[in-house]
């Protein structure tokens, strides 16, 4: 036995018109998301975004290490805004704790759940359904970013940042890359292809720099804050 399914005029019709309402709708929460994280963030001290994998346990090699810069940073009186998921996030949240600093969570709906970690003060969690928002908010005040080893989300936040700068969509900002060892093919690929093909600039290079020492990357920050002062990036 077939189904034969009958499409009206009126019925489509009515199905775009819902549709349209849904939408007006989802702009009122998307404002509303811009608007708390605006409010969060806009009342924080300098802050500083650490991104890294969410795969990463407790004591690994890059846990431990985005836990000591998170802790460095906090101590020089940055805020520490992460993912406020586990693995590295969890560490960078970790490590402001431990400084007696602000620990900053902004964290996303997915259909797996994302469970905040332990370590970010109450009144500093807020979770997005968004996340091109949630994106704008680790950028918009951020006075450095700090790029850990991770997946597909992390090198998205280490793009978006870099293509920022360097189409000046946003004012420059530091941008670090942590783990040299882990990105090195990565960093061959943009010199020895992107380059070498056209696609980049030798000084789109210079938009980032790459370290492996907390204390170096605190003092990157550090130096751009004194040359430039504390700044919202658009």
């Amino acid at each position: 036995m077939s189904t034969t399914i009958n499409h009206s005029p009126n019925n489509d019709r009515l199905s775009m018109l819902e549709a349209r309402q849904r939408d007006i709708w989802r702009i009122f929460k998307i404002m509303s998301e811009f608007v708390d994280g605006f409010d969060l963030l806009s009342r924080a001290a300098p802050a500083v975004s650490i991104f890294g994998s969410a795969r990463m346990k407790p004591g690994s090699k890059y846990y431990e290490l985005t836990r000591q810069v998170a802790f460095e940073l906090a101590k020089t009186g940055y805020a520490i805004v992460s993912g406020g998921g586990g693995g590295l996030m969890e560490a960078a949240n970790r490590g402001a704790k431990e400084a007696g600093g602000e620990s900053i969570g902004l964290n996303i709906e997915l259909p797996f759940e994302q469970k905040s970690n332990e370590y970010i003060d109450q009144d500093k969690l807020m979770t997005f359904q968004h996340f091109f928002v949630r994106k704008v908010m680790f950028v918009k005040y951020a006075q450095g970013f700090v790029v850990m080893p991770g997946g597909y989300g992390t090198v998205d936040e280490f793009s978006e940042a870099i293509t920022l700068i360097q189409t000046k969509k946003t004012k420059k900002f530091p941008v670090i890359l942590m783990g040299s060892s882990y990105w090195q093919k990565m960093l061959s690929w943009m010199r020895e292809t992107a380059v070498a093909e056209g696609c980049i600039s030798q000084d789109d290079l210079n938009i980032f720099n790459v370290c492996d020492e907390p204390a170096e990357a605190v003092q990157i920050i550090k130096d751009f804050g004194v040359r430039h002062g504390y700044v919202t990036n658009f």
